[in-house]
């Protein structure tokens, strides 16, 4: 069974049509090969595929200008990271008069990868990251939060064989993936260091408390955080500051990406285990921040946190040109105004501030403040023009 995607297969669209090179990026089974294939299906003319896990599609390869010369159409390079020489030779073929093919390469974002396209194809690629699925893709609520968005843990036929896909592609990840972009942290230390993160999800980073538990410096474990953050699989949500008078956390916020990982990290199997844990809260938090976000179609450097030493604070902040908007997340039926809210609507001067909540009525708390209920997100949120 197979979902459409189709403001990712739009979206693509659009950016095949405007320049010669696109970078679908995202993390390992995300399903970026197949939103690719559902875009090559949708398009007339030519296709021509190169698995680079394949090595037969990698010896093909082996003199890369000599096969892809030839090639008209829509060229698609999966797990481009295995290839990075080829960059150059993109370059090349992406000013060639009238273009005469356009190449979708695919990649898990390793380092080397987005330094090469940001060097080698400045001005001629446009990138576009695809995450797990949205309350726009499918509707059930607690299943996606509880399950994660990546198809397979999605669509599986139980919870326990959603549970033993995450178990696996943790593992998998960790000891296969990683390494082989490049990775040279031993795989225990990063399993000890994600499950670490797990459990402080939705928390202010604090590098010092990281490095006292693993018994290395503070930029040891900040190397691993970013290389988490590099790979998609955490997300770290910095702060928002200005000069509002008041003393402002300047700390970033991290969250496990999926929220299906993150429930395999902690050990929870059901909901029920889920909702009586004491990470219940912050797993609704990153859940639905990552939900608006999505849904608002939000680049990253638009999405902050903020918070003041004095106790005010906001779980979401997007920043549209002069447009504010906040959001403020709440593991209730019937989420009540609060001081902080308060603030953080006169502080930030926000043209509206959303209370997300796991209630179904929407209803008015204030003046630009409502009550949203997350099931009703896809229908109400609206992609921001900046």
């Amino acid at each position: 069974m197979e979902i459409p995607r189709p403001v990712h297969l739009r979206r693509l669209t659009l950016l095949l049509r405007e320049r010669p090179v696109v970078a679908l990026l995202g993390a390992r089974q995300v399903g970026k090969s197949t939103l690719a294939r559902q875009l090559a299906a949708a398009r007339r003319g030519p296709t021509t595929w190169f698995d680079l896990e394949n090595p037969v599609d990698l010896a093909r390869l082996s003199d890369p200008g000599l096969e892809l010369r030839r090639l008209r159409g829509l060229v698609v390079l999966d797990e481009i990271q295995r290839l990075p020489d080829v960059f150059p030779l993109l370059r090349v073929l992406a000013d060639r008069p009238r273009t005469p093919a356009r190449f979708l390469v695919l990649g898990s974002a390793s380092p080397e990868l987005l330094r090469q396209t940001s060097e080698t194809l400045a001005g001629r690629v446009a990138f576009h990251t695809l995450d797990g699925f949205d309350l726009r893709e499918v509707r059930d609520v607690d299943r996606l939060w509880l399950h994660g968005g990546f198809p397979r843990a999605f669509l599986a036929r139980s919870p326990a064989a959603s549970r033993r896909w995450r178990d696996d592609f943790i593992r998998t990840f960790l000891e296969r993936d990683l390494p082989e972009l490049g990775s040279t942290v031993p795989s225990t230390t990063l399993r000890r260091f994600w499950t670490m993160l797990a459990h402080w999800h939705g928390q202010l980073w604090n590098g010092a408390e990281f490095g006292r538990a693993f018994g290395v410096a503070h930029t040891t474990v900040r190397r691993y955080l970013d290389l988490l953050t590099s790979v998609f699989v955490v997300r770290q949500l910095p702060p928002w500051h200005e000069n509002v008078g008041k003393r402002q956390v300047r700390a970033p916020k991290v969250y496990v990406g999926d929220s299906g990982i993150l429930h395999a990290l902690l050990g929870l199997n059901s909901r029920d285990a889920l909702v009586s844990h004491p990470k219940v809260g912050a797993s609704w938090e990153g859940f639905v921040v990552r939900q608006v976000c999505h849904l608002l179609a939000a680049r990253p450097e638009q999405c902050f946190h903020w918070s003041t030493f004095s106790g005010a604070e906001l779980d979401l902040l997007v920043v549209a040109g002069s447009r504010r908007y906040g959001f403020e997340v709440k593991r209730t039926e019937a989420p009540r105004l609060t001081p902080s809210m308060r603030s953080a609507l006169e502080t930030l001067d926000l043209q509206r501030l959303d209370v997300v909540h796991a209630g179904q009525r929407t209803y008015r708390l204030a003046p630009r403040v409502r009550a949203l209920p997350a099931a009703q997100l896809a229908t109400e949120l609206r992609p921001l023009r900046a």
